[in-house]
């Protein structure tokens, strides 16, 4: 009888190993420090919001906060998921899936900001590593902008 090989993925897989699968799957999409810690100082400051929530009903891509009246839509992007400039360095292993994954984050990121502005929302993107105190400033600030009425 053959001895049971171990469990490769097959070439071109989305892992490199199943350990390193569960570690990847284990990832949260939502609910990341940076963003709990940008939400606490913009509720802190009176604005509410909805969190992960789709800013329009028929893109099935949802935004970090989600300012309905304002059509205000926040994204605090990782800097590995999606490419930041500074951070992004691509792994050793499976480098070749890796980058084209997060080229197509980026891609799509790129594709829900041109949806949602030609909606008459405004996108703001923000990276994790941007001060949260920085970031809840700016996104007071343009909600306030867009609660103000036209003259």
């Amino acid at each position: 009888m053959n001895d049971p090989q171990p469990w490769t993925p097959p070439e071109g897989s989305w892992a490199s190993s199943a350990a390193r699968r569960r570690n990847m799957q284990a990832i949260r999409s939502r609910d990341t420090k940076p963003e709990r810690l940008v939400r606490r100082l913009v509720h802190a400051n009176g604005l509410r919001y909805r969190v992960a929530a789709r800013p329009l009903p028929d893109l099935r891509r949802s935004a970090d906060m989600v300012f309905r009246p304002t059509k205000v839509a926040v994204f605090i992007d990782g800097c590995y998921w999606h490419g930041c400039p500074i951070h992004y360095v691509s792994p050793k292993t499976n480098p070749g899936y890796w980058s084209e994954k997060v080229a197509r984050n980026i891609a799509r990121d790129r594709d829900t900001d041109k949806q949602l502005e030609a909606a008459g929302w405004l996108v703001l993107r923000f990276w994790e590593h941007t001060p949260a105190e920085e970031t809840a400033a700016a996104i007071i600030r343009q909600v306030a902008d867009r609660r103000k009425p036209s003259l």
